[in-house]
C-alpha cells in the first residue's frame, strides 16, 4: 500500500513539471498559457521556439508520463492509475495554478510501458490528424477506439487500464483552460469534446 501510494505522488509531481512552459520561457521568454488559448503543450511550444525545442519538450513529457507506470511495475492497476495521475499532473499543473495541456504526450509514455500497441494507435492517430488538418476531431475518435483495439491485440487489463488514462484527456477538452463560452455552455461542451476548439462561436481553432 505505500508503495503504491508513493507511486502514485511521484507519478503526480512528475507529471505537474511542465516542460513545455519552462522551455518556452528558457528560450523565448514567452508563457505559453499566453499564446493562442493558452494550451501549455508542444503545439504552443513549437509556435514560439521552433522544431528542435519541441522535440526535447515532447521527449521529457513522454518520459514523465511513462515514469510512474514503469514504478509500479507489474501491478497493472496500479500502472494505470499512475499514467492516469501522470495525465492529470500535466493538464492541471500546480506549477502553472491548473493550468496545463491536454495530456497526449504523458498518455503516450505510460501507453508504451502499459501496452506499446496503445502508443502506436495513438500516434497513428495524432499523424492522421495532422494530416487532415483535424486532429482533434480525428483524436477524439481515437480515443474510444483505443479499448477495443486492445482486445484484439493485447486483453482486457491493457484494455482497462487504457480507457483509465482516457478519461481526464476527454474532461481537459472539455474545461479546457478557460471558461466555457456563454450563453450555449452545453453546446460549447459537446464541440470542444468532439473538436477539442472553441470554433463555433468564432474562436481560433487549436490542436490539441
Amino acid at each position: 500500500m505505500m508503495w503504491g501510494t508513493l507511486v502514485l505522488i511521484v507519478a503526480f509531481a512528475a507529471g505537474a513539471v511542465p516542460f513545455s512552459y519552462m522551455i518556452a520561457q528558457s528560450l523565448a521568454r514567452t508563457d505559453l498559457r499566453q499564446v493562442g488559448t493558452g494550451t501549455v503543450s508542444g503545439t504552443g511550444l513549437y509556435r514560439v521556439a521552433g522544431f528542435i525545442p519541441l522535440v526535447v519538450g515532447g521527449l521529457l513529457d513522454v518520459g514523465k508520463g511513462a515514469l510512474g507506470p514503469f514504478l509500479a511495475g507489474d501491478r497493472w492497476l496500479l500502472m494505470a492509475f499512475a499514467g492516469a495521475v501522470s495525465v492529470i499532473g500535466h493538464n492541471w499543473s500546480m506549477f502553472l495554478n491548473g493550468a496545463g495541456g491536454r495530456g497526449l504526450s504523458p498518455a503516450l509514455g505510460a501507453f508504451a510501458v502499459i501496452a506499446w500497441p496503445a502508443a502506436l494507435f495513438l500516434l497513428g492517430g495524432l499523424a492522421l490528424g495532422r494530416i487532415l488538418r483535424h486532429t482533434g476531431l480525428v483524436v477524439f475518435i481515437t480515443m474510444p477506439a483505443l479499448p477495443p483495439f486492445l482486445l484484439l491485440v493485447a486483453d482486457g487489463q491493457a484494455a482497462i487500464a487504457t480507457t483509465i488514462i482516457i478519461v481526464p484527456i476527454l474532461i481537459k477538452r472539455v474545461l479546457g483552460n478557460e471558461p466555457l463560452p456563454a450563453p450555449n455552455r452545453l453546446k460549447a461542451a459537446a464541440h470542444r469534446l468532439v473538436f477539442d476548439n472553441d470554433s463555433w462561436v468564432g474562436a481560433t481553432p487549436t490542436n490539441p
